[in-house]
């Protein structure tokens, strides 16, 4: 299957999880595409001054892939400034949020995996 932006689903989500500001979510496959164990694959754009809020993965892990720009990124209490190239996975049980700080969005991919 290949997909153009036009047929991707675009989405914004004001205070996602509990955070500030805008989220720009543009779906790369929706749940109906998928026949694996994906939940979400998607780009996600915060502009500065927005976050995505503290939120856990149980029975789940999400994975962020930093693309652009610079953020700060929160695991269960600890702040780690993350960067293109950075990877993220939080999962069991743990909790994670994303700020953007910066003038400059921050742009990265978001893969969120069920557990079997």
């Amino acid at each position: 299957m290949i997909k153009t932006p036009e047929q991707m689903t675009h989405e914004i989500k004001a205070q996602m999880r509990g955070g500030t500001g805008d989220v720009d979510i543009l779906h790369l496959f929706d749940r109906g595409d998928l026949t694996g164990q994906a939940r979400l694959v998607a780009k996600v754009t915060l502009q500065q001054g927005c976050s995505i809020g503290f939120h856990e993965h149980g029975q789940e892990e999400e994975i962020y892939y930093i693309l652009e720009g610079t953020g700060v990124f929160t695991e269960n209490g600890q702040e780690t400034i993350v960067s293109p190239g950075t990877a993220t996975l939080t999962g069991n049980g743990s909790g994670h949020s994303i700020r953007n700080d910066r003038p400059e969005p921050l742009v990265l991919m978001a893969i969120v995996l069920l557990f079997a």
